[in-house]
């Protein structure tokens, strides 16, 4: 596409500080088609005028459009009508996934690029170069990095290589000179401005759901070591209100009644981890995680209410019966309600039996038990005996 310069609109879709602009800004040198960069926030609906006049000018021009998840409907009407005739060639840039977050007007007219961070061996090219440079980089400064910083600057930023320069480039103009006159970099140095790791969550963003789907389905896959390590991301990303929810929903839906406590003991757990706030929090939230990882698993009470309620959303619902209807007002049994109504506690083991279902679902199954623990297995017994005795 780019070699034959012929160019459709692009999305590039991923993570801070992993080159987006610097692919259009290339793409743009590889084609010697003219550049311009707007945000869809910041910049105006005339902003864009004046880059359509431009285009109109010179035959086409690239627009690169930051934040594009963010365009509004003025904005991004004016903009289509360009999109069609290939005046404006759009590079949209975002974090957000764009399937979520970009209207299908502009989705549908633009080929969807997703870039991934960059490795650490990357970003350690990319920082070697920039203490080389002369010209645009660091090496004006004489700057002396040592390697274990350099490692912290490559490993911790996550592949934001942005990060990772802007933190390089604070710690060097941070440094003192050495006594050779170089501008000495420590690991302390790269600690200090590169602070967390660059570990950045974006509660809203792609990669925030991304973790919490891969947390539930390693505790469902019952991965302890893989479900920490997603809880750790949780924690750090400082989202207890969002990790204790999941873990209910987690304990109920994936333990079940393969486990009944399991739902009592998560809660306790959970409330004492509300009560003690992070940091101290992370202990209770680790052990019930084990917990669940190591527990027996069933989604039976989840399918079987589930079942039940595609049958009332697809019209699957039928009458009551009448022996079920109340009765407690004036005129009821001339209704016929409650009428022949079998009350079980007069009954042995406190059981009769009698149609409770609706006519159409008289025999209908919803919940089917599983047998990966005891405790679901007595259930299944029980529910069978029953089963067998339905008039």
């Amino acid at each position: 596409m780019v070699d034959t310069k012929k160019l459709t609109s692009m999305i590039f879709y991923g993570p801070p500080g992993i080159g987006k602009t610097s692919i259009a800004k290339a793409i743009s040198g590889s084609t010697q088609y003219k550049f311009r960069q707007l945000n869809a926030v910041t910049n105006t609906k005339k902003d864009m005028q004046l880059v359509v006049e431009e285009a109109k000018m010179s035959g086409q021009v690239i627009l690169l459009l930051d934040e594009i998840h963010r365009l509004d409907k003025a904005k991004q009407d004016f903009l289509l009508p360009h999109l069609e005739n290939g005046k404006i060639v759009l590079i949209g840039a975002t974090t957000s996934n764009p399937y979520h977050a970009i209207n299908p007007a502009i989705r549908s007219r633009a080929q969807i690029f997703e870039l991934y961070p960059l490795n650490d061996e990357d970003v350690r090219q990319a920082l070697t170069r920039a203490i080389e440079d002369d010209e645009n980089g660091l090496k004006t400064y004489q700057p002396k990095i040592d390697e274990d910083a350099m490692t912290y600057f490559s490993t911790q930023s996550q592949g934001d290589v942005r990060s990772a320069l802007n933190a390089l480039e604070l710690a060097v103009l941070s440094a003192d000179n050495d006594k050779d006159g170089y501008r000495h970099v420590t690991l302390q140095d790269a600690k200090d401005c590169l602070q967390k790791g660059a570990f950045v969550s974006d509660k809203d963003g792609d990669m925030h759901y991304d973790v919490m789907s891969a947390f539930q389905k390693s505790i469902r896959g019952s991965d302890v070591n893989a479900a920490l390590h997603y809880l750790a991301r949780l924690i750090e990303a400082g989202d207890l209100p969002t990790i204790v929810r999941r873990l209910l929903v987690i304990s109920y839906e994936d333990i079940g009644l393969a486990s009944p406590n399991a739902g009592q003991r998560t809660l306790a757990a959970i409330e004492s981890a509300e009560r003690l706030g992070l940091p101290e929090a992370r202990i209770p939230l680790s052990q019930a995680v084990i917990e669940l990882c190591l527990s027996p698993k069933s989604n039976s009470a989840m399918s079987a209410i589930d079942s039940a309620l595609s049958d009332i959303r697809n019209g699957h619902v039928g009458q009551i019966p009448n022996h079920l209807k109340d009765g407690h007002y004036q005129g009821a049994k001339d209704l016929g309600r409650s009428i022949g109504y079998k009350y079980p506690h007069q009954y042995v083991n406190g059981y009769v039996s009698q149609q409770y279902l609706p006519d159409k679902l008289k025999n209908k199954i919803y919940y089917e038990p599983k047998t990966t623990s005891k405790s679901e297995q007595q259930l299944k017994e029980i529910y069978n005996n029953l089963l067998k005795q339905r008039p």
